[in-house]
Parts: structure tokens; sequence; C-alpha cells
């Protein structure tokens, strides 16, 4: 039940329609209140001030615009949605997609625009004129003027909207939102690391385990409720899990690894994967690598000879460096869960700080190798985290930095790299890092 809820809040938080919904049907019931007071003031001859008391005439009118206005106003912020979505697939990534539907204030622009228009329609629905039939005349004069502040509101609302739509096409906001989000999930999911002692070796699942648990169905791995995975074993069972968030499934492979195969095999299957949240889409729930993923592809489409764009690289690698300065002072969740009655998951593959520092840079650094100005900036990276590591008691991590900084140089000295470019990545190393044949670079 956990893990649903969990999959329901985010699929509410990237849609586009939940938003929008909720202003329509609370716009709705706002109209029904509104006319309904607008009723007891009229049996208590009551007059509003300001001059908002309405003629039927002038409340149709008024209703219609501010309909007609706002639907105008809902065709260009969903066009303009478009449009940013479309051109930030093609010019970063098609990964950032992801970030731009969770921002939540288009969603709520949308939604005061469609509930405005819904609420003047339900208003307009109870204006009566004398010569209609249905009763005494229904002028409204209250929800008109409530319907004249919403029409004012969304006016400044579709303002608001170019302005945050203008803004949210930087390519530095679009990653600042990246590492937000990736920075705050390992501040949930890693505890700070508390020694510079190495972390323990990966337990390695068993060669010839009893049972074998596939997958059913094909999507990314979203999320593993640990928790409800470990209570569905029998007793005395181990589960070594091969899947890990940010994984593809695909049906027929292996998910998990049983020591006992249990008498009631198929439930406790079937049980299994229902602790599994399998999505056509990779998100940053569980897993921490998809935030590095993205920056990565916007280094890499930056880097690109379509687009050859260095400052857009320099931008990804800087805030990959923001989040794996957060990542490495903290130690992954653990790869053992026990529980009672010997019951044991081991998380077989999951991915490590070292892990990650590859996948922020190895890629970047491959494309980057004919780029004299980009390798200087992921060595400069590089020597952050490697000093930031070292002012925080933690140079045991640093081994990775280094390897990935010898390889930076390696690369470039296998290109075609005009001497006096080469020249300066050398310099550029050697003032972080020392000179080439200490660091081994010579050798690789």
């Amino acid at each position: 039940m956990r893990l649903r809820l969990s999959s329901l809040m985010e699929r509410i938080r990237v849609s586009l329609f939940f938003v929008p919904m909720v202003g329509v049907l609370a716009s709705i019931v706002g109209a029904f209140v509104t006319i309904w007071i607008d009723s007891r003031l009229d049996l208590e001859g009551a007059d509003l001030p300001l001059g908002a008391a309405s003629t039927v005439a002038s409340a149709r009118a008024v209703l219609s615009t501010i309909a007609g206005a706002t639907m105008t106003f809902a065709a260009i912020a969903f066009s303009i949605s478009l449009l940013i979505i479309q051109q930030a697939s093609s010019q970063f990534s098609p990964r950032v997609v992801h970030t731009l539907f969770r921002d939540p204030f288009n969603k709520r622009v949308m939604g005061l625009v469609m509930g405005t228009f819904t609420y003047c329609l339900v208003v307009l629905r109870s204006v009566r004129s004398p010569g209609e039939s249905g009763g005494d005349v229904v002028i409204p004069s209250l929800s008109v003027a409530i319907a004249v502040v919403f029409g004012i509101a969304t006016i400044l609302s579709i303002a608001a909207f170019l302005n945050h739509s203008a803004h949210s096409m930087d390519v530095s906001q679009i990653l600042d939102r990246v590492e937000i989000e990736a920075t705050g999930h390992a501040r949930r999911e890693w505890n700070v690391a508390e020694s510079d002692q190495p972390l323990p070796e990966p337990v390695a699942a068993p060669d010839h385990p009893a049972h074998i648990v596939l997958f059913d169905s094909a999507g990314w791995v979203q999320q593993i409720d640990t928790g409800a995975l470990l209570a569905c074993l029998p007793e005395g069972t181990t589960a070594w899990v091969y899947a890990y968030p940010g994984r593809y499934a695909i049906p027929g492979i292996p998910l998990c690894a049983l020591s006992a195969a249990p008498e009631d095999i198929k439930a406790i299957e079937q049980a299994i994967l229902d602790t599994i949240s399998i999505g056509n889409t990779r998100t940053m729930q569980q897993d921490i690598s998809f935030g590095l993923r993205q920056m990565a592809d916007v280094g890499l489409k930056a880097l690109s000879t379509g687009i050859n764009d260095p400052t857009t690289a320099q931008d990804a690698i800087f805030h990959s460096a923001a989040v794996l300065a957060e990542l490495l002072r903290r130690d992954p969740p653990p790869q053992e869960l026990t529980g009672e009655t010997d019951r044991r998951v081991v998380l077989v593959e999951q991915p490590n700080g070292d892990d990650l520092v590859r996948l922020a840079f190895g890629e970047l650094r491959r494309a980057a190798a004919t780029q004299p100005t980009v390798c200087i900036y992921l060595l400069e990276a590089l020597h952050l985290l490697r000093e930031g590591l070292d002012a925080t008691g933690l140079s045991s991590r640093t081994a990775v930095l280094i390897e990935q900084a010898c390889l930076v140089l390696a690369g470039c000295e296998e290109t075609n790299m005009l001497p006096a470019d080469l020249t300066d990545v050398r310099r550029a190393f050697d003032r972080r890092f020392g000179p080439a044949v200490d660091t081994g670079v010579a050798e690789s």
C-alpha cells in the first residue's frame, strides 16, 4: 500500500491534469457558495460597496468577457508549455522533460485559468432577467464582483507565467532544479559518513540459489519497498535482489534469488513482485543516479557536433559536482536488511559513490577529449570535489576522482590536439593533482 501511494503521488506531481482539475472542481463549489450568499444578501436588501452591484446585462457581459478571455489565455498557456517542453527536449535532453512536468508554478496558473473560466460559466447560468421564465430576477452581484477579481488575477498570472516560462528555458535553472531534487534525495536516503573507513565490499549472490524470481513485466524499476520485501519472505530465507531503482526490467530476467524454495512459491513470487514499482519512465524517488544522468545528458548534448556549446557543458559539470559533493560525504543505504526469524534481504547491485562519479564524468570526459577548455572544467570540478573530501577527513574516497582526472589527461594525449592546447591541459592537471607520473597517468 505504501509503495502504491508513493507511486500515485509521483504521478500526481508530474501530471498536467490534476491541478487544473482541482481548480475546476473548487471553482464549481465556490460558484454555488457565492450564488447562495448572493441570494441571502438579496433577501436582506444588502448593498455591495464600491459600485459592485450589477444589472442583468452588465453581469452577463462581464461574465462572458472574462470567460472568453480566460479560455484564450488558457490556449496561450498550453501552447507555451508544450513549446518549452519540446524545445528543452531537443536542445538539452529528453530526460529534463520530467523536471519540467514537476514545475508546480505552471500547473497552478493553469488551475487558476481553468477555474476562473468554470466559475464564470456557472455564475452566468444563474443570471436571470425579468422576461425569462423560472421565477424572480437573479442578479448575483457579489459573484460577478468575485469573477472580476478572478479575471484580474488571471491576467496577472498569465504575465507571471510568461516571465516564468522565459526564465525556465535558462539551462542553469533547469540544472538547478535537477540538482535540488537530487541533493534532497541524497540527504533523505544516504547517511552522513562518520569516519574515513572504506565501505564494506558488496555481498555477492550465490552461484546456485534455491529459486530464482523473474520479472513478469517490462519497464523502469522506480521503487523497491525493502521493508515489505523482507516481511513477505518465509522464515530463515535470504533474498538476493539484483534489481535496483534505475534499472530496466525485462520479463524473464532475474529479479532476485531465494536461498530456499517455499511450498507456496507462486504466492511468494507474487508478493515479491508487488514490492517492486515499475513504470514507463525513470523517476528520482529512489533512483539517485537519475539526476546525474540528466546532467550528463545535458553536457553530452552541448558537446555534440550540431550544438558545440562548451559553456553549457561547463554548467552541467559543476552542477553534477554539487550533487556529487553531497553524495561523497555520505554513505549509501545499507546493503543488507535483516528481520525477525532469520529473514534477510541483500541488495546485490546498488550504486556507490565511485559508480556515480564515473556516471557523472565518464562519458563527458570521452566526449570532451578534443576540447581543452571543457577538459580543464572537468579537472577543476574533480579538484574541488577532492579538496572537499580532504577537508572533511574523507581522503580515502578521492581515489576515483584522481582516476577520472588521469583519464581526462590521457584522453587528451590520445587525440590530435594542438601542442599548445595539450600543454594547457597538462598544466591544469599538474596545478590540481601534481605531476602526471605521480598519479599513474603515464601507465594509463
